[in-house]
């Protein structure tokens, strides 16, 4: 599906005119054309692409093909650019899907083989608000890539929450079984995370950085504070990572400080029970005479010396700390 907007002068003109007008369009004066090709078809691939603004065979190529990392290439009259906008479920983990963007001195032309939010939202912006004054394909373009930065609001939103739930987790005795799944989950989602900002903030650097003569310097600005934002994601994302492994050794401290307090507590009474079963070994020595036995106290002071040497080594214990 092609959508195209028309603007004269900086002001909204048109929506949609016949694709066959678009060379006609573009090589009027003070025209500035966004021509947006959503899961287009192989005819209006080559109508717009090759016929009406005739790029590059190769960018051509390269736009038809989906890449797994961004690019950035400058061509004599326009700028390709390549990037990812993400999409993410707890289910499926991080998800992208390519934008193409082409930026002329008078012209932008988007091409995805998926529906993308950004592109969608930003259409739906500058259709509605005719009266907004547009200067300059650059301005198209860093509205698209600001909106594919914002989407990653809900996905940081998202993973923010589940760390949480596993920190409050490894508080409350959550099992191990639980534990290390989610764990290893999450630094996966982090990583992948990582592998999708890093390179994209690359290209907002390289694109912020002036020697580009499509992108004005007005907009300058604007594309630095882009790769920022791109940045404390990559930097968020790292902190995170660093911040799962601390919750994990948590886990293991608190896990081995629960296994030292039993011990602690089954050598306590081990403790306890020796002055009782050095007694009761004594007494129970099968001799013929043990003038021990004999008496008629016996009992009674084996009992009490039982009571008192297990009181005496608690009390001993107590006095160490050990209980």
């Amino acid at each position: 599906m092609i959508t195209t907007l028309v603007y004269r002068d900086n002001k909204f003109v048109a929506q949609n005119p016949p694709a066959e007008t678009l060379s006609t369009l573009r090589n009027e004066p003070g025209v500035m054309l966004w021509v947006d090709l959503a899961t287009p078809t192989d005819d209006e691939i080559k109508l717009i692409l090759e016929a009406t603004f005739g790029f590059h065979p190769l960018a051509i190529e390269d736009c038809v093909a989906d890449s797994p990392l961004p690019k950035l290439e400058p061509y004599d009259d326009y700028l390709y650019l390549v990037m990812h906008a993400v999409d993410y479920t707890q289910t499926e983990s991080f998800t992208t899907t390519e934008l193409d963007i082409f930026i002329g001195k008078n012209f932008l032309v988007t091409f995805h083989r998926q529906p993308l939010k950004a592109v969608d939202a930003s259409l739906e912006r500058f259709i509605k608000n005719t009266a907004l004054i547009v200067r300059g394909p650059d301005r198209f373009a860093h509205t698209i890539l600001d909106a594919m930065v914002e989407a990653y609001k809900p996905a940081l939103e998202l993973i923010r929450q589940q760390i949480e739930q596993l920190e409050e987790g490894v508080l409350h005795r959550i099992s191990a079984d639980e534990l290390f799944p989610r764990v290893v989950g999450l630094r996966k989602q982090l990583a992948r995370l990582r592998q999708i900002v890093r390179p994209q903030r690359e290209i907002a650097v390289d694109l912020s950085s002036g020697k580009h003569k499509l992108i004005r310097s007005v907009i300058l600005p604007y594309l630095r504070d882009l790769g920022e934002d791109l940045a404390r994601i990559e930097t968020q994302a790292g902190s995170w990572s660093d911040q799962l492994i601390l919750s994990f050794k948590i886990y293991l401290n608190k896990s081995k400080h629960s296994a030292n307090a039993g011990i602690r507590a089954l050598t306590a009474i081990t403790a306890l029970s020796f002055p009782a079963t050095l007694v009761s070994t004594w007494f129970g020595m099968n001799y013929q005479y043990m003038h021990e036995l004999t008496g008629r106290y016996s009992y009674p002071l084996a009992f009490a010396l039982t009571l008192a040497a297990t009181f005496a080594t608690a009390l001993y214990m107590r006095r160490r700390k050990w209980l």
